[in-house]
């Protein structure tokens, strides 16, 4: 069986606090996180559903930066704000594009489907073709 390897940047570092990652509210973290690049992926790495997400992306050519709840270590707070932002539907898979929030795995399969994904991933210079 062949391993597959990803084109993704992956921050799930405890030093990422002192770097200035350590804002208080959970909510203003995730969006400092998910301004930093132009595609961020929020994920758990034992997720099937992420899985597909982080190769949809990888098999267009998009360099995602991926963070790994269950390896960060406020991942559990991050969740729980996710489920807030998403209505308390499953936290992971969640995806922004251009530091606006996409969704889930339905709404960014949604937007693939019906043509409306990669005009938002050029926009936000994350695909040059």
């Amino acid at each position: 069986m062949r391993r597959r390897s990803y084109s993704f940047k992956y921050n799930s570092s405890p030093n990422f606090a002192a770097r200035g990652g350590a804002a208080t509210d959970p909510l203003e973290r995730i969006v400092r996180m998910a301004t930093a690049n132009a595609v961020v992926i929020f994920s758990r790495s034992s997720c099937c559903l992420c899985h597909a997400v982080k190769r949809l992306f990888c098999g267009m050519g998009v360099n995602s930066m991926v963070y790994e709840l269950d390896e960060y270590p406020r991942g559990k707070e991050l969740e729980r704000a996710l489920m807030r932002l998403l209505g308390g539907s499953s936290a992971v898979p969640v995806v922004f594009v251009g530091g606006k929030m996409v969704g889930g795995i339905e709404r960014v399969i949604g937007s693939h489907i019906d043509g409306t994904l990669v005009p938002l991933l050029k926009q936000a210079g994350a695909l040059w073709l």
